[in-house]
């Protein structure tokens, strides 16, 4: 085919059932966005374990230096978006028009440019990790520490393979390989959940468990990212993805179309991790606003290892989403690009109500278990309180999330990138964190017994208002654009050839 589709992935992205198509693309992807989950719960399980064995009373400092440490890790995956999803977006509109050129040189353009901006941000973060794992700890020496140690290795030492490793997943997937794409991340996760008690209880002493579930990780992405060159060797022949530099890469408009869609997604990934750093540092530190004795340092600590268990938890449900929206971004593009409005917006109707199916289950079951679910990571009484309290709100603001996720992703695939950067603020950013100020002050300022759980009501309450403002622009982008164009393609293209 001119296009680089094969003739089973063009009657799969044109033709097939709906609900056929969706599961084909999506099922790969919401599976490898599972296993990271899991890997991540995994590494957090181990690090509980470790806790045990070290002085009791740096039990919680050990969990809560790990876990706090996600927002710094996850800013890679904001740059991984930033080109892959803005390359995969430009990737799958080019095939849709047949243009695998354009697509092939948006593939460079993203790989290099992942490769430099990730490296920058190493450079960085191994500039101000000290200062970071303060601000992040709340200023908790002992927690900062252990917070210091994982940012080096897992981010500055195995950024760029990390970074890399992501970017290959979102190329591979938008000529339609889900399959391929998510064993990558799948290799991944099962390698860190090997990995972690081979690196923390056998190959380094106990009193460097963080250093080893660092290095697990590290060693695990990039197996996997070498999974992902081995499948490129092997199939480029089938491939409009190239890795090689030219100034091609530059033509078109190329550079713009990727970074303009693929902010979005960056700044939706990297203010929320901002978000999640201040949460970490107003949870932390509102105990001790009250009076820094030795009992609120305690209680601070528990805090943050319930805050930090908590969110991780909650992930379960933004990853099915994650991996819906991902998986079914080509075929929304591609449709959108060939004309067939009308399949477009079924795909998003279909997806959108499979993701908030899951995410509302996930919420249920977090209300019902969220104390049995906490015991599993953390193991101290005061943590699993906090913990249990945090996910019980954290988790109602999951199917209203997920209703948003949709329409981010949605106008992402489309190329509308205004709509998708204004949601993507909206949800994290611009609501939550003025929230959680003002939730602040309440708690330390106001005549009240309330603490750290109201801060963590910012976030379900950013979720809600940015769904309601998702769908009227949804709504409304669908009235005026969502008519077949199809007919009309046909008519130029007949006109042009007579």
């Amino acid at each position: 085919m001119t296009n680089n589709l094969d003739e089973k992935k063009r009657q799969l992205f044109e033709n097939a059932p709906v609900l056929k198509a969706i599961l084909s693309l999506a099922i790969p992807s919401i599976i490898g966005q599972l296993i990271l989950v899991i890997y991540n719960m995994t590494d957090t399980f181990f690090i509980g374990q470790a806790s045990k064995l070290i002085d009791p009373a740096l039990s919680s400092e050990l969990v809560a230096g790990v876990t706090i440490c996600m927002p710094v890790y996850m800013i890679i995956s904001a740059i991984s978006n930033l080109f892959g999803i803005g390359a995969a977006s430009v990737i799958s509109r080019s095939l849709g028009k047949n243009n695998p050129w354009r697509a092939k040189n948006s593939s460079r353009f993203a790989f290099w440019g992942c490769l430099f901006s990730t490296a920058i941000y190493c450079l960085l973060v191994l500039a101000v990790s000290g200062p970071i794992s303060m601000f992040l700890s709340g200023n908790a020496p002992e927690t900062a520490a252990f917070a210091r140690e994982y940012i080096l290795y897992c981010v500055v030492i195995f950024g760029i393979p990390t970074a890399l490793n992501t970017l290959f997943s979102h190329l591979i997937r938008a000529q339609g390989k889900s399959f391929h794409a998510s064993i990558g991340i799948a290799i991944g996760g099962l390698l860190n959940c090997a990995l972690d008690p081979l690196f923390m209880f056998v190959l380094f002493p106990i009193e460097k468990a963080a250093m080893a579930a660092a290095i697990a990780t590290g060693v695990a992405n990039t197996i996997a990212l070498l999974y992902y060159v081995i499948l490129f060797i092997a199939t480029r022949k089938s491939l409009v993805i190239s890795l090689k530099f030219s100034t091609k890469a530059f033509s078109e408009n190329i550079p713009g179309e990727v970074l303009k869609i693929g902010a979005p997604a960056a700044l939706m990934t990297l203010c929320e991790n901002i978000s999640y750093m201040i949460l970490d540092n107003l949870v932390g530190t509102v105990i001790l606003a009250k009076g820094a004795t030795e009992a609120a340092l305690q209680e601070s600590a528990a805090a943050l290892a319930g805050i930090g268990v908590a969110k991780k938890i909650n992930m379960l449900a933004h990853s099915v989403v994650r991996g819906m929206t991902q998986g079914v971004l080509p075929l929304i593009g591609y449709n959108k690009s060939s004309g067939n409005r009308k399949r477009m917006a079924s795909i998003v109707y279909v997806s959108g109500m499979i993701s908030l199916a899951i995410a509302t289950i996930c919420m249920v079951a977090s209300l019902i278990w969220a104390r049995s679910f906490s015991q599993v990571f953390v193991h101290e009484e005061a943590s699993i309180a906090r913990a249990s309290e945090f996910l019980r709100i954290l988790c109602i603001g999951a199917p209203f999330s997920a209703l948003a996720y949709t329409v981010i992703s949605f106008f992402q695939a489309v190329g509308k990138a205004w709509r998708s950067l204004i949601l993507a603020l909206l949800r994290k950013g611009i609501l939550d964190i003025p929230l959680m100020y003002i939730f602040y002050a309440v708690a330390v300022y106001g005549n009240n017994p309330y603490g750290p759980e109201l801060i963590v009501w910012a976030t379900p309450i950013a979720d809600i208002i940015c769904s309601i403002v998702a769908m009227i622009l949804f709504f409304y982008y669908l009235k005026n654009n969502g008519h077949n164009k199809m007919k009309e393609n046909e008519a130029k293209l007949v006109e042009a050839v007579n």
